[in-house]
């Protein structure tokens, strides 16, 4: 009873992160939508539209790993491609300086996306070294 418990829980999660990354991606081009068509944010919007999105499909991907190394790969293209978002989020807020109200709360959520896929890595690959 205890293991089903347990399992809920962890599909809840994975289930709650899943939905997290969608809408952070909707909200990625939702602010790519309302940008100037200049030439840098037509570049800057490319970028991290494949970034942000990317995020979202290696976790999907990751969670249906066959093994924990195959897990662990997901996870560390998450947490790169994570911080490269935050990277195109940082360009986009530095040259569109009047969007800040709207880039700064993605700043956010990208930084607290970034610290899930950092501490998942690390507690995965101690898993793995320690035989589990």
């Amino acid at each position: 009873m205890i293991y089903n418990l347990k399992m809920t829980q962890i599909n809840g999660q994975k289930e709650e992160l899943e939905i997290r990354l969608k809408e952070f991606c909707f909200q990625v081009i939702q602010l790519i939508k309302s940008l100037p068509k200049t030439e840098e944010n037509i570049v800057f919007g490319k970028q991290i539209i494949r970034s942000s999105s990317s995020i979202g499909a290696n976790y999907a991907e990751a969670i249906y790993g066959q093994t924990k190394q195959e897990f662990l790969h997901c996870l560390s293209i998450c947490r790169k491609e994570a911080n490269e978002t935050l990277y195109w989020l940082d360009m986009i807020l530095k040259t569109n300086p009047r969007f800040a109200e709207n880039i700064i709360s993605l700043l956010d959520e990208n930084k607290q996306i970034l610290k899930i896929f950092i501490s998942s890595v690390k507690t995965t690959r101690k898993g793995i070294e320690n035989g589990q």
